[in-house]
């Protein structure tokens, strides 16, 4: 029978999630390392095993993968509440950060005090990414074939610009068959590094839900309602004209398309932002994703900035503080809502495939391409933060982003280093590396402001 209980206590549950979503720096690969840590490794709630599977489905859904991770692990330990309390917890941190520094963003007219105080926390986050992609890559690449379907889905990505869902479904294809040849595939090894004592609930034990038609029509028909019903309520209260409207159906859009990560559409987000809605100025958006990559929570947060400046610009008839405060939670709400409809959805269906073999060798060869998907975002987060121009080359069908060397940030650099050696040497923590680095940049931030 289903267990449909609680596998934990809800209060200590919480006391978890609560802990996990002030760690959540350093995007999606730092995100997914914190879970790793805190729920494999420390609490040992959850087998190594179970929780690559749920991350290999959240991988190939549309939207932040980390916050779908968070659901869908709070939905094997405490049901469906367990998976909202996740999902909620995990972006609240973010929001409130990105609403305040989006409205001190407005009120000082320029970054320049955020910059100062953030300015050794992007190097640190160099670092943190590194160390999450080693200790995912570590996990997840059990076999020489893994490890080169992960190199091949970096090349294709960093040096063709091939699409991620091309990526994605070709290296699960290669996975299920290759699997066919080579039986090792289906049934990975562990990671030796990982020789603590056994989970302390069985993959049996954790929750499941039963699926069905009536179920899933159920969530569809509801989770449609929930998610959409504030831009229905801001159509009536505003006009099908505000900029509410066109916000919330805008970023509605966004949130069923962004596979790959936010990377994959800020690109998209920042050309309709700036050239077809003017809600931001050319240069703006750039300065917004600085705002979110320095900031607890997924990467994709930036859209609040988005909403937030393009309200206050375009307020209506409204007060332009309440317009941006009340898009940024629009948007906020439309961009999150669709993360807990789809692992709702797809995870009982997910669960029941778990003994599949081919199944699972067909999502650890996804697993594999997403870790050359990681190693990709490292590298383009590493070449624009050690340095401060970078150059696309093309030749041929190749495509790539060279940093200009005489562009090097020496400050950056030297924060990097410090950072790497906190954390591969001296096993700090994430917050505790983030606090000594930004405390350095802005301290050097203070002494160049005073000596210009």
């Amino acid at each position: 029978m289903p267990n449909k209980g609680h596998v934990i206590p809800l209060r200590e549950a919480v006391r978890a999630w609560f802990s996990i979503s002030w760690q959540t720096f350093g995007g999606p690969a730092g995100q997914i390392a914190v879970m790793q840590h805190k729920l494999v490794d420390d609490k040992r709630w959850i087998s190594q095993r179970r929780f690559l599977h749920a991350l290999n489905f959240c991988h190939f859904l549309p939207g932040p993968e980390a916050h779908q991770l968070a659901i869908y692990t709070g939905w094997l330990l405490n049901g469906w509440i367990g998976g909202m309390i996740a999902g909620i917890l995990f972006v609240i941190p973010g929001a409130v950060a990105i609403l305040g520094l989006s409205a001190l963003y407005i009120a000082a007219g320029s970054t320049a005090v955020v910059t100062g105080l953030f300015a050794g926390v992007a190097p640190a986050v160099v670092a943190i990414v590194a160390h999450a992609l080693q200790r995912v890559a570590s996990r997840a690449l059990g076999h020489p074939i893994l490890v080169a379907l992960a190199v091949t889905a970096f090349i294709a990505l960093a040096f063709f610009k091939i699409p991620f869902p091309v990526v994605v479904l070709t290296a699960g294809a290669l996975g299920w068959a290759l699997s066919r040849k080579i039986p090792e595939l289906r049934r990975v090894k562990a990671d030796p590094s990982d020789n603590g004592p056994a989970p302390l609930i069985s993959d049996d034990a954790l929750h499941q839900d039963r699926p069905s038609h009536r179920r899933s029509l159920l969530i569809i028909l509801l989770g449609a309602m929930v998610w959409l019903a504030p831009v229905g309520l801001a159509a009536l209260v505003f006009s099908p004209q505000s900029v509410f409207v066109d916000q919330g159906l805008f970023f509605s859009g966004a949130a069923i398309v962004t596979f790959g990560g936010a990377y994959a559409v800020l690109a998209y987000v920042a050309q309709q932002a700036v050239n077809v809605f003017h809600w931001l100025a050319p240069g703006e958006m750039v300065k917004g994703l600085a705002l979110a990559e320095t900031t607890p929570g997924p990467l994709i947060m930036v859209v609040q900035f988005v909403a937030f400046v393009g309200a206050y610009r375009n307020p209506g008839n409204l007060d332009p503080w309440a317009a941006a405060v009340l898009a940024s939670v629009l948007v906020t709400w439309v961009t999150f809502v669709p993360s807990f409809l789809f692992v709702f959805l797809g995870a009982p269906y997910l669960e029941r495939l778990r003994g599949k073999q081919h199944v699972a060798a067909a999502l650890t060869g996804i697993t594999a391409g997403v870790v050359g998907t990681i190693a990709d975002i490292s590298l383009y987060f590493t070449e624009h933060t050690l340095f401060n121009d970078v150059r696309a080359l093309q030749w041929g069908p190749i495509q790539l982003d060279v940093p200009v060397w005489a562009s090097w940030n020496p400050v950056a650099l030297a924060i990097t280093a410090l950072a790497c050696l906190l954390i591969f040497w001296r096993k700090w923590a994430t917050m505790r590396t983030l606090g000594l680095c930004s405390g350095i940049g802005l301290g050097i931030g203070t002494v160049t402001m005073l000596n210009s």
